[in-house]
C-alpha cells in the first residue's frame, strides 16, 4: 500500500466516501462563479485537514502548491472564499454529512459494537473584539462592559463506537439558547441518518429536563442524561437509595476501580411523560486516590442494557469533549473566524467537521488495515506536508 499522501485522501473522499459529485455541488449559490466551487470545497477540507485556520494560509497553499498533488483545479483568494461561504447552503453540507456517516456504517466502520451513540452538547467558539454579528454573544466584565463576543453553538457526533466523529451544529443568536437548539439538532440529525442509525444519545445534565427526553421519545432513541441539582427531587430520592448501602457492582475500567449503583424503580418527577426513571450512580477510585462520582439517569430497560454497559454508554460522553471540541478547536481551526457573516461561520464549522470525518476514517479505519498500526492526527498531518514540501519549499 503506497504510503499517506493528500492526492491519496483526495482519491479516498471523492470515491471509497463518495464526495466527488458534492464537491462539484456543494450548495453553491453564486450566480456566475468564476472559480469552480469544487476547488473552493475540496480546499477547505484540505485546509482543515492540514491544520490551516485562515483564509490567508488557504490562499498560499491554493496558490503556491501542485495542483496535481493538491487536488485543487486552480487557485483562489481569501476574498473568493468568503464570497463562496457566505452563499453556500448548509442543509446540502449537512445532507453530505449524514450520507458519509451512513456509508460509514453500510461499509462497517461500526463493526464490532454493540450500541453507536450520539452526543449532544454545547460551547462557544470565535471569540471577537470586532463590530457583532446576528450570532454574537456579547461577553461582559464584573462591572456589566461587554469586551467582546463570541458565538455560541451545540454539536452532535457519533460517539461509543471507537470512532469519534462530529457531523453537525446548530449555531444559536442571543435570546435563544443551548438547551431549543439541542432539541433542534436532534430532530435534524436523527431526521438526516434514519431513526435506526443509532442505539442512543447521551447528553450533559442541562439537557436533562422533560421536554429535552421527550424528545428523544419522539424521535424514537434511547437517552441517557446527567443527573445534577437541577432535578433537586429526584437527587434527592437517588441519595436517600444509594447514600448508605454498598455498591450493586465493582469492576475494573482500565487502572481505575467502580462501584456502581443501579436502580429502574425512581418515580419520574411531574412534568415527565415516563412511567419510571432507571438511575446508575457510579463511583470511579483513580490510582492518585481521587474519587469521581456521577449520576446518570435513562429509559433504557435493564434487561436490554446491562450494569456495565450502562457505565460504558455514559463515560462515551465525554468523546465529544476531548475528540470534539477539543480536537477542533486546539487543532483544527474552530476557534478562528475566516470570515465574520452567520452563513461563513456555519459552513466553515461544517466543512471542519467533514473534513474530520474525512481525516478520522481515512486515518483510523483504511490507513489501518492489516497490520498496519494507527498513525496519531499530528503524524499523518506531518506525513502530508513532508510529501507536499518539494511543491511549496521556501528557498529565501
Amino acid at each position: 500500500m503506497k504510503g499517506p499522501s493528500v492526492r491519496e485522501i483526495f482519491h479516498y473522499a471523492c470515491f471509497t466516501l463518495a464526495l466527488k459529485s458534492f464537491l462539484h455541488q456543494p450548495g453553491d449559490g453564486r450566480m456566475q462563479p468564476e472559480i469552480p466551487a469544487s476547488s473552493l470545497s475540496w480546499g477547505l477540507l484540505l485546509g482543515a485537514i492540514l491544520r490551516l485556520n485562515s483564509a490567508h494560509r488557504l490562499e498560499w497553499l491554493a496558490r503556491a502548491a501542485d495542483r496535481k498533488e493538491t487536488g485543487l483545479a486552480t487557485g483562489f483568494g481569501d476574498d473568493a472564499l468568503a464570497y463562496f461561504t457566505e452563499r453556500v447552503d448548509p442543509e446540502v453540507l449537512r445532507h453530505r454529512a449524514a450520507a458519509t456517516l451512513k456509508l460509514a456504517k453500510c461499509n462497517k466502520v461500526f463493526e464490532g459494537t454493540a450500541f453507536i451513540g450520539l452526543a449532544i452538547d454545547g460551547t462557544g467558539a470565535g471569540r471577537t473584539t470586532k463590530q457583532a454579528c446576528p450570532l454574537c454573544h456579547p461577553v461582559k466584565d464584573s462591572q456589566g462592559s461587554i469586551t467582546s463576543h463570541v458565538h455560541n453553538l451545540v454539536m452532535i457526533s457519533v460517539v461509543g463506537a471507537g470512532i469519534t466523529l462530529p457531523f453537525d451544529v446548530e449555531p444559536y443568536k442571543p435570546g435563544d439558547s443551548e438547551y431549543t437548539a439541542g432539541k433542534r439538532l436532534l430532530k435534524r440529525a436523527v431526521s438526516q441518518v434514519g431513526p435506526r442509525f443509532a442505539d442512543y444519545v447521551v447528553v450533559d445534565g442541562k439537557f436533562a429536563s422533560a421536554p429535552f427526553l421527550h424528545t428523544a421519545d419522539r424521535v424514537k432513541i434511547p437517552i441517557l442524561a446527567r443527573l445534577k441539582e437541577n432535578l433537586p427531587e429526584l437527587s434527592a430520592a437517588v441519595q436517600a437509595r444509594f447514600g448508605q448501602p454498598p455498591p450493586k457492582e465493582s469492576f475494573q475500567f482500565g487502572e481505575d476501580w467502580i462501584e456502581v449503583w443501579d436502580a429502574d424503580d425512581f418515580d419520574p418527577w411531574s412534568s415527565l411523560n415516563w412511567p419510571t426513571v432507571r438511575v446508575l450512580r457510579y463511583r470511579q477510585h483513580k490510582k492518585d486516590g481521587t474519587i469521581i462520582q456521577a449520576d446518570w439517569l435513562t429509559n433504557f430497560p435493564i434487561a436490554r442494557l446491562g450494569t456495565r454497559s450502562f457505565f460504558k454508554l455514559a463515560k462515551s460522553r465525554w468523546e465529544i469533549e476531548n475528540q470534539g471540541f477539543n480536537d477542533g478547536k486546539n487543532r483544527f481551526g474552530m476557534e478562528h473566524i475566516q470570515h465574520h457573516h452567520p452563513n461563513s461561520m456555519l459552513v466553515n464549522w461544517l466543512f471542519l467537521l467533514l473534513a474530520l470525518m474525512v481525516e478520522r476514517l481515512y486515518r483510523i479505519r483504511y490507513l489501518h488495515r492489516g497490520t498496519h498500526p494507527i498513525p496519531t492526527s499530528m503524524q499523518l498531518k506531518d506525513t502530508l506536508w513532508l510529501h507536499l514540501r518539494p511543491a511549496h519549499a521556501d528557498t529565501s
